[in-house]
């Protein structure tokens, strides 16, 4: 037997993920896309569109070309998704790595995944140089200044357009997360350019989110939950996304209330925390509309004490890496 959703069928456009993009952005100028937490550093989509191009036409003038393959070992931060798309742009892969991971487990992903430039931050740099230099990885960047590693503020100094790059959407690999599956080492995903917009275009069936919204960013955009329903569904969706670089609870609920966030993708264990820590009390969270859980199932009974709780939606959804 067949079951078929109620909404119509999604149509799928044969365009690559940040032509896409750039398509549905470019009327935005100055609206915040992503707002550093933390720090309050904003990033336009204006100025996120132009840093994509001026960071591939930087990699370019280095040799990066077609195919090759840059890892990101970094916590979530505005410039995550300027890396990211500066890839894609150039029909170049993307290995998004765990910024927790140990220098042996960086190590064996660059390898298996062939990364040739590994972009990460200055406190990641003692365990990300010796485990690039085993690899093989050719350069090393980092968001921010420090020795041993080339700002990736320096590819944002590239002049003139990157070069124009033919992609097959339905067959380009463009990222390569990996997961656990069912047994051994994460194994890499690879994931084209088609799987990225479709799944964000049966996203939006499903999220009621828009361009008045503002996303918490606290799930790893290394993952493929923080990837797709955050970074490039808010970016596709015209969306503010505050980005929170590692989960403290007292840190996201004052971010929530700083920025005002409206919908807020979290995990089992934070709608549990919204639900029952005494610590929830002391913020106004009186602007989220939603909480949308994902990556493990969440009970009926806790969902229920959340939107009790914080008087909004909570709904949960599900999905694979090795789907998108």
């Amino acid at each position: 037997m067949i079951f078929r959703a109620p909404e119509p069928d999604v149509v799928i456009p044969d365009v690559a993920l940040t032509p896409f993009l750039f398509e549905r952005t470019a009327s935005l100028g100055d609206k915040p896309a992503f707002i550093d937490g933390p720090t309050g550093r904003t990033l336009t989509y204006r100025g996120w569109a132009e840093g994509v191009r001026r960071a591939a036409a930087g990699l370019s003038a280095r040799g990066f070309r077609k195919g090759d393959v840059l890892a990101i070992y970094s916590p979530n931060l505005p410039e995550y998704a300027i890396a990211f798309h500066a890839v894609s742009l150039l029909g170049g892969v993307v290995t998004t790595i765990n910024p927790v991971y140990t220098a042996a487990e960086l190590q064996h992903q660059l390898e298996d995944a062939g990364a040739r430039v590994l972009v990460t931050v200055p406190p990641c740099l003692e365990k990300a140089a010796p485990a690039a230099r085993a690899a093989g990885v050719r350069e090393i960047f980092t968001f921010g200044e420090t020795s041993g590693a080339t700002p990736f503020a320096a590819l944002l100094t590239a002049q003139g357009n990157p070069p124009a790059v033919a992609i097959d959407p339905a067959t380009h690999v463009v990222v390569l997360p990996y997961s656990s599956g069912t047994t051994g080492l994460p194994k890499g995903v690879m994931l084209t350019h088609r799987n990225l917009v479709a799944n964000m275009l049966q996203s939006t069936c499903a999220l009621d989110i828009g361009e008045r919204d503002t996303i918490l960013g606290v799930l790893p955009f290394f993952h493929i939950y923080g990837m797709v329903v955050i970074m490039n569904l808010g970016l596709y969706l015209g969306s503010t996304v505050v980005t929170v670089p590692r989960f403290d609870l007292e840190l996201c609920l004052q971010t929530m209330q700083t920025y005002g966030v409206t919908f807020a993708n979290v995990v089992p264990p934070i709608v549990l925390a919204f639900a029952k820590s005494p610590i929830v009390d002391k913020y106004d969270l009186s602007r989220l509309h939603t909480v949308f859980s994902g990556a493990a199932p969440l009970s009926e009974s806790v969902a229920t004490a959340a939107a009790t709780r914080l008087g909004c939606r909570v709904v949960q959804g599900y999905g694979l890496t090795e789907t998108s």
